[in-house]
C-alpha cells in the first residue's frame, strides 16, 4: 500500500492523541484506585508493594490485554503490540525508572547518600520477580505445538503472583496496627466537579479512566501499524520503546515525589511491586494467547531486564543502597536503546 506524506503525518498525530488519551486515562484510574484504598483502609507496606504497585501498573497493563484480545489491525501487529509492551514495561521500571528516582534522590542527599527501604520487602519482590520473569521468559522456548505445558506453565505464572499476594499481606499486618495508612495525595479527580467523594463516584472514575485507556491503545495500535511500515521498523520494535516509556514512566512520578518525601519504603515498593505484577501476570497473557517465540528484539530486551534486576537485588543484598548505584540501571537502557535500534 502507498502511503503519502498526509498519510505519515496523521498517523504521527494519531499516535501521539492516542499516548495522550492513554496517559490521561491512567491517571484518571489511578487517582480513583489511590481513594479506593484509602477508603478501604490498607496498610503503606501493602500499598508500596501492591496497591500503589498495581495502581498504576494495571492501566498500562490494559494496553496489551487490549491489543491481543482486541480487533483493531492485524492479528500480527495487534500480537507484536502486545510483547512489547508485556517485555518493555519490566526493562523500563529495572532500569531508566530507577535511575530517575536516583537522580532526584541525588539532588537532596548526594550520590552518596543512602536509600533506606525496608529491606525485606523489596528483597522479596525482587525474588518473586525473578523468578516468574525466568519462568516466563523460558517459555519462549517452548513449541507453540506444546499447548498444555504453555498453557501450564501461565497458570504457574498466576499462581505465583497470588502466593507472593498472601505473602505481602501477612508481613504487612503490623503496618495497620502501627497506624501506617493509605492517604490520597490529591482529591479524586470528578470531585473537581462538584461530585461527592463516595463509593459510586470513585467506582464510576475507574470505569472512565479504563475507557479511555481502551480508546487510546485502539489509535494506537492503528498509527503503530502505519509507522513501522513506513519507516521499516517493526511493530514489536516499536512497541517495546514507545509504549512502556509513554505509559509507564509517567506512573512513576509518584515513586520520585516519594523519594523526595523521604518515603523510601513506598518509593522502591511502588517500583519493585510493579515488577513483580507485570512480570507473572502479563507474561503469562503472552505465553497462552501469542505464539510467544523467541525473536532477537524479546530476547536483548528480557537479557537486559534481568541484568539490571540481578544488579539490583546484588546490591541490596550488599547493605546500603545509594544512588550512584543505579547509574548502572541508566547505562542498561542507554545499551538497550542503541542495542535495539541497531538491530
Amino acid at each position: 500500500m502507498a502511503y503519502t506524506m498526509d498519510s505519515h503525518l496523521l498517523a504521527v498525530t494519531i499516535l501521539v492523541i492516542a499516548s495522550g488519551i492513554i496517559l490521561l486515562g491512567a491517571e484518571t484510574f489511578t487517582n480513583a484506585l489511590e481513594h479506593l484504598g484509602e477508603r478501604l483502609k490498607i496498610s503503606e507496606g501493602i500499598t508500596g508493594s501492591i496497591f500503589a504497585a498495581v495502581g498504576t501498573a494495571l492501566p498500562e497493563s490494559m494496553v496489551p490485554v487490549i491489543a491481543i484480545l482486541g480487533s483493531t489491525g492485524s492479528e500480527a501487529v495487534r500480537h507484536e503490540v502486545g510483547i512489547g509492551a508485556i517485555l518493555g514495561a519490566p526493562l523500563l521500571l529495572s532500569t531508566l525508572a530507577l535511575f530517575l528516582m536516583a537522580v532526584f534522590a541525588a539532588q537532596q542527599r548526594g550520590w552518596n547518600g543512602a536509600f533506606h527501604p525496608e529491606p525485606s520487602g523489596i528483597n522479596r519482590d525482587l525474588t518473586w520477580f525473578l523468578l516468574a520473569f525466568t519462568l516466563g521468559s523460558g517459555a519462549l522456548f517452548i513449541p507453540i505445538e506444546w499447548s498444555t505445558l504453555r498453557w501450564g506453565i501461565a497458570g504457574m505464572l498466576v499462581l505465583m503472583y497470588c502466593i507472593y499476594l498472601i505473602l505481602t499481606i501477612r508481613a504487612s499486618k503490623a503496618l495497620v496496627e502501627e497506624g501506617h495508612g493509605t492517604e490520597a495525595d490529591h482529591p479524586l479527580f470528578l470531585s473537581k466537579i462538584k461530585l461527592p467523594t463516595n463509593l459510586l463516584t470513585i467506582l464510576f472514575q475507574l470505569g472512565l479512566g479504563l475507557a479511555l485507556i481502551i480508546v487510546g491503545t485502539k489509535g494506537f495500535i492503528h498509527s503503530i501499524e502505519h509507522i513501522s511500515t513506513w519507516l521499516a521498523i517493526s511493530a514489536l520494535t516499536l512497541s517495546l520503546i514507545i509504549i512502556p516509556f509513554a505509559t509507564e514512566l509517567p506512573e512513576k512520578v509518584n515513586s520520585i515525589i516519594w523519594i523526595r518525601r523521604g518515603r523510601d519504603t513506598m518509593a522502591f515498593g511502588n517500583i519493585s511491586g510493579a515488577l513483580v505484577f507485570q512480570g507473572s501476570l502479563l507474561p503469562a497473557l503472552g505465553i497462552a494467547l501469542t505464539a510467544w517465540s523467541p525473536r532477537p528484539e524479546m530476547l536483548l530486551g528480557i537479557g537486559i531486564t534481568l541484568l539490571a534486576s540481578i544488579y539490583l537485588f546484588i546490591q541490596i543484598h550488599r547493605g546500603t543502597l545509594r544512588p550512584y548505584h543505579m547509574l548502572f540501571s541508566g547505562l542498561c537502557y542507554v545499551t538497550y536503546l542503541i542495542l535495539l535500534l541497531a538491530t
